[in-house]
């Protein structure tokens, strides 16, 4: 390359640099900033192009974590219809839901969108079914969002991790909430705004689709639904959602800095107190109707058999396992755990008919 084009390649990349500044220093006082950041656990140099959370986002993308989550499931196990929301499409609403409440209040759109697209990395095949049965198997336990933390810290890139940044990672493992109430300030108290975002955006995302995906398999009708999730969220899967994130950024307006429209001294992401129960009532209706009798269903029983299968076979023939991941740890079951959690759907079905050929007889034509 010429001194010539060095020189203007240069000025442009300084350019974008200061862009990337300035826009940064327009961003709410409460948001997390580059200058904020804590950095990564291996110090890198800047790159002038990207700020930092760009860069892991971009990392994750391109990871083959990543990639698998478009064969996994999210409620419905290995569906064959074309329209029911996977893993991945799951992620991306997530993302597109955070991003929106971000700019609403002017808060780090590009830390959202890297933790959401790294939040559910961790899933095992056949969604919280497997996950579930992993836990049961691995004498550590397992939770997906520890996974998704591990997998960015040490399984990607063949052991070497992507040394994401410490704001990402807090956010990807701290997403998960528990059954019932999950809106309550001291559940998110050393978390950043923007984690609180994607923590939100998870749950947002996911009743919203999976009401529609309830209905496609005829196990609901829009008018199962409770009676004020019908009055105020509204009867279509466009009305449900802008009617919450709109609740969302209204309730959380005060995390924009403006002191003098401040309601409290500890601004956090959350919803008004009336969405706050409708939302808490309509997750409860969806645990009782949607997710708890999927797991009793034969599809996923058999898909629970499936997991065991498996991690009894690894465990049996751990040398069978890439040596990668046998190099990452002296427990035999976190090696055939981290194994095992990374297959998709489709490759655990294909894998464990090899093992016990009619498992799957009957109940997933059409999928091997």
């Amino acid at each position: 390359m010429s001194k010539e084009k060095i020189k203007n390649l240069n000025e442009i990349i300084r350019e974008i640099s200061n862009q990337n500044s300035k826009n940064e220093k327009l961003l709410s006082p409460l948001a997390m900033t580059t200058e904020k950041s804590k950095g990564r656990l291996n110090h890198e140099e800047s790159n002038n192009l990207r700020s930092p959370y760009q860069i892991d986002r971009d990392r994750i993308i391109h990871t083959n974590a990543f990639r698998r989550l478009k064969h996994k499931s999210q409620v419905f196990i290995a569906p064959l219809g074309d329209h029911y929301v996977t893993r991945l499409t799951h992620t991306i609403e997530v993302s597109q839901i955070g991003r929106t409440i971000a700019r609403a209040l002017n808060l780090n759109e590009d830390l959202v969108e890297a933790t959401s697209l790294g939040h559910d990395l961790g899933h095992s095949p056949f969604g919280h079914i497997g996950e579930s049965i992993l836990n049961e198997l691995n004498s550590e336990g397992f939770h997906h969002s520890k996974q998704s933390v591990r997998i960015v810290e040490i399984l990607e890139k063949n052991g070497s991790g992507l040394n994401l940044t410490f704001e990402v990672i807090d956010g990807i493992k701290h997403h998960s909430k528990p059954q019932g109430d999950y809106m309550k300030p001291e559940l998110v108290k050393n978390l950043s705004l923007e984690a609180q975002i994607v923590r939100l955006s998870d749950s947002i995302a996911y009743l919203a689709h999976d009401i529609n995906d309830a209905i496609r398999a005829k196990m609901i009708t829009n008018n199962d639904l409770p009676e004020r999730t019908k009055k105020h969220l509204g009867l279509k899967h466009s009305e449900r959602l802008n009617n919450i994130i709109t609740d969302v950024i209204i309730s959380s307006w005060d995390c924009r800095g403006n002191i003098s429209s401040s309601k409290t001294n500890n601004p956090w992401i959350r919803m008004s107190p009336k969405v706050t129960e409708i939302i808490t009532d309509l997750r409860n209706f969806m645990f009782e109707k949607i997710y708890l009798p999927i797991g009793i269903t034969k599809e996923g029983k058999i898909s629970k058999e499936i997991v065991k299968i498996l991690f009894d076979y690894y465990i049996k023939n751990i040398h069978l396992v890439p040596n990668y991941i046998k190099s990452l740890s002296n427990s035999s079951d976190r090696i055939v755990t981290d194994y095992v959690c990374g297959m998709t759907d489709l490759f655990a079905l294909r894998t464990a008919e090899e093992l016990k050929p009619g498992l799957t007889t009957n109940m997933f034509d059409g999928r091997l």
